[in-house]
């Protein structure tokens, strides 16, 4: 029989034409069996009727729909722990999207895996249907998210050359406890559990072990669904040692004996597959720096599974000239990407570099803009060319910070500012600082332009007033108001000259009789017009954290253009870093400084150089160096030379570093000394007899402290506590046992 009609019963929304359109048979087509089958399934596949039936009505065929509603609300309730924004990436219902059940518990199961990616594998949700006018519903997810589900234990199988406890330490999740209140790895998370299978195989492979496999990861649910049980099963195998090690080389200027020098072990070291990868990043490096920009380094293992050996021979072959085609940057939302393109000394068309990526690298992360910065390279349009992928994460650039410090004569020390290290975006630099501390009142002004013109090229200014209460320390009181100009320009790849100009009106006053007859002898106001530098040397590997490489600082100021003051000031700093055992890094630093009079100058009391507090830790603040012992203050008086060596090993202390907490010892040495004044005797202005006025005591001797640093990267900001002991001292110094500072940044 032929189909001579269809009618449509029971839509709603849908117009008939539409539901004729979708199905499988039309007027004039034979009415069968199979062709109204296939018409049912392909309306129910469209997902918009909640039912559909067929029948035969002679030549007719009657089509009754239940169309499915339209959502017109999605609401979510009893979540906490993920905000609605969160909850609602993850669902396909949507306000005017035709509702079925099947899309309902599929958002269900995306929200449960949701909730079990952040820990909380006990939450349940249950979708409820309200039903409204006009054929729609709202939707609403009730959810209970229940608590963290933690791990209680991780335990291992298999391990017969490190303990359960080395091997914990290895790995990324650890086991819950009440101080890793700020952790998230105390969580379950599979991905984090595929992640510490690597590790493992990393730490391993580091040791020697070649032939490594972790078996399984297995984590078990507790009854109470709380917390989890992980056991990972390992096969160790056998330690492997290094067999014939060597350098082969098809490029002809390329000496191979020369490269293998860069290797850190030889044969019949313990295997460490992470070692071969820093000798292949090291020839890399080494080429790229000969002008060697397309060379490839592969390294080629043999293993001899009966010696227990493992032959190296590290290829190095001119590989395929590739440029640069395009460079990327991705993740600044508010750095402008010129601010970006600026560190990077190549551009589109120019030859690959991997040194060049990498020093750009560097500069991105010296900006202090971002939190991460990555770069790779992908392949180009064409085999010869590659496109360069910066991508970054912006992270706060404005700061308020505030400073305190505690010692046993001085109570509390406050700082305030207010810092913009990336304005509008564009890399320059604004601070706004008011001091209002018990012993400081400084306003300040300072503005810096990183790359004038987009070049190399800095300058900035400073305005500045400073009241500082030195009565405790030297009983006098100090205002300072003035203006300095500031450049800066490289030398080479890594000296840096800044010249800089200063003008300042500074004044010494609010002397007591009491005070030291030298300090009442520079009371006064007098300009101080200097003309200054600064001359940099800095390799460090990392200009924020660095574990490896040296800094130097020398910085000379010559007052005398005008004004009232006669002086070379001068200072120098040098400091040295390296990765002593992995994660733990020391530090050795020498910093000293001169004043050199000229003209019959006679230098003042704020002139010279008080050290002490953070500058010397273990001391109070202008606590070594020359004192007045005559004055009922015991007054500081200032030294005209100074010199510290500071020794530091920084360490990460266990389960608290993952909540950001790391440990550091140190010792300073060092002396403060130098004045060009004599013992005064005269008449005592407070008690009319003639007797000594001033009695200094100068001494260059050594002045040694130790102490313990406990370094916390907290929520707020960095805080740092010292506990320092002066261990070698003079009789007339002041010394400090603590010291605080914290800062917090928005």
């Amino acid at each position: 029989m032929t189909l001579e009609r269809i009618e449509v019963t029971g839509n709603q929304r849908i117009e008939e034409a539409t539901v004729r359109s979708y199905m499988a048979i039309s007027p004039g087509d034979p009415i069968t069996p199979s062709r109204i089958d296939q018409s049912l399934k392909t309306l129910f596949n469209t997902g918009l009727f909640a039912d559909v039936s067929i029948r035969q009505d002679g030549s007719a065929l009657i089509v009754s729909l239940v169309e499915n509603p339209i959502v017109n609300r999605v609401a979510f309730e009893g979540n906490d722990a993920l905000d609605d924004d969160e909850l609602r990436v993850e669902t396909q219902l949507r306000p005017r999207v035709v509702f079925t059940r099947a899309k309902a518990q599929a958002d269900v199961q995306r929200l449960l895996e949701l909730y079990r990616a952040n820990g909380r594998f006990a939450a349940d949700i249950e979708p409820k249907i309200i039903q409204q006018d006009q054929n729609r519903v709202d939707v609403v997810f009730e959810i209970s998210e229940g608590a963290l589900t933690g791990i209680r234990r991780i335990a291992f199988v298999g391990n017969r050359a490190f303990s359960d406890s080395t091997l914990r330490g290895e790995i990324a999740t650890s086991e819950s406890a009440w101080w890793k209140i700020l952790s998230s790895t105390d969580t379950y998370d599979p991905d984090r559990l595929a992640f510490d299978r690597e590790q493992l195989r990393r730490f391993y492979l580091s040791e020697g072990y070649a032939d490594f496999q972790v078996i399984s990861a297995v984590a078990e649910l507790a009854e109470d669904q709380k917390d989890f049980f992980i056991t990972f099963t390992v096969e160790e195998g056998e330690q492997y040692q290094f067999g014939e090690v060597s350098v082969s080389s098809e490029i002809v200027d390329v000496d191979a004996q020369e490269l293998q020098g860069r290797l850190r072990f030889a044969t019949g070291d313990t295997y460490d597959a992470s070692a071969v990868d820093k000798a292949v990043d090291a020839i890399t490096v080494t080429l790229q720096e000969r002008g060697y920009a397309f060379a490839e380094v592969r390294p080629r293992v043999r293993k001899n599974a009966d010696a227990r050996t493992i032959d190296l021979v590290i290829e190095v072959r001119e590989g395929p000239r590739v440029y640069v085609e395009r460079i990327d940057i991705i993740g600044n939302l508010r750095t402008l990407d010129r601010v970006i393109r600026r560190e990077f000394r190549l551009a589109e068309g120019d030859a690959f570099n991997r040194t060049l990526l990498d020093d750009a690298r560097k500069n991105l992360r010296a900006l202090d803009f971002f939190s991460s910065v990555k770069i790779d390279e992908q392949p180009g349009s064409l085999p010869d060319r590659a496109n360069v992928r910066v991508e970054v994460e912006e992270k706060s650039t404005g700061e308020l910070s505030f400073g305190l410090g505690f010692s046993s004569t001085d109570s509390f020390l406050g700082d305030i500012a207010l810092t913009e290290r990336n304005l509008l975006g564009r890399g320059q630099f604004l601070r706004l600082r008011a001091s209002l501390s018990g012993t400081q009142q400084q306003y300040e002004i300072r503005f810096r332009e990183p790359k004038v013109f987009d070049r190399d090229l800095s300058a900035g200014f400073d305005l500045f007033r400073v009241e500082t209460d030195y009565q405790s320390e030297s009983s006098f009181d100090q205002k300072s108001t003035g203006f300095a100009l500031q450049a800066g320009f490289p030398l080479s790849d890594n000296w840096r000259l800044s010249p800089r100009y200063r003008l300042s009106l500074d004044e010494i006053f609010n002397v007591p009789v009491s005070a030291s007859a030298i300090i009442r002898d520079s009371e006064g106001e007098y300009l101080n017009s200097s003309l200054g530098f600064e001359l940099t040397y800095d390799i460090l590997n990392d200009p924020i954290d660095p574990t490896g490489g040296f800094r130097f600082s020398l910085e000379q100021d010559f007052s005398g253009l005008g004004g009232d003051v006669r002086m070379v000031k001068s200072r120098a700093s040098a400091v040295y870093f390296r990765e002593v055992l992995d994660d733990v890094v020391a530090s050795i630093g020498f910093e000293g400084g001169a004043i050199y009079p000229f003209g019959g100058y006679d230098p003042r009391t704020t002139d010279r150089f008080f050290i002490g507090g953070s500058d010397f830790l273990g001391f109070d603040r202008s606590g070594l160096g020359p004192r007045d012992t005559a004055s009922v203050r015991r007054d500081a008086l200032g030294a005209n030379y100074y010199a510290v060596v500071r020794s530091e090993v920084e360490f990460p202390l266990g389960g608290l570093s993952e909540i950001g907490f790391r440990g550091s010892v140190y010792m300073d040495a060092g002396t403060a000394f130098g004045i060009d004044e004599e013992d005064v005797i005269g008449v005592d202005p407070t008690t009319g007899q003639i007797g000594v006025l001033s009695n200094i005591e100068d001494d260059a001797s050594l002045r040694l402290s130790v102490g313990f640093g406990l370094g916390w990267a907290s929520p707020i900001g960095p805080i740092r506590f010292n506990f320092s002991q002066a261990l070698i001292k003079e009789d007339y110094d002041k010394t400090e046992f603590f010291r605080f500072s914290a800062g917090t940044r928005f």
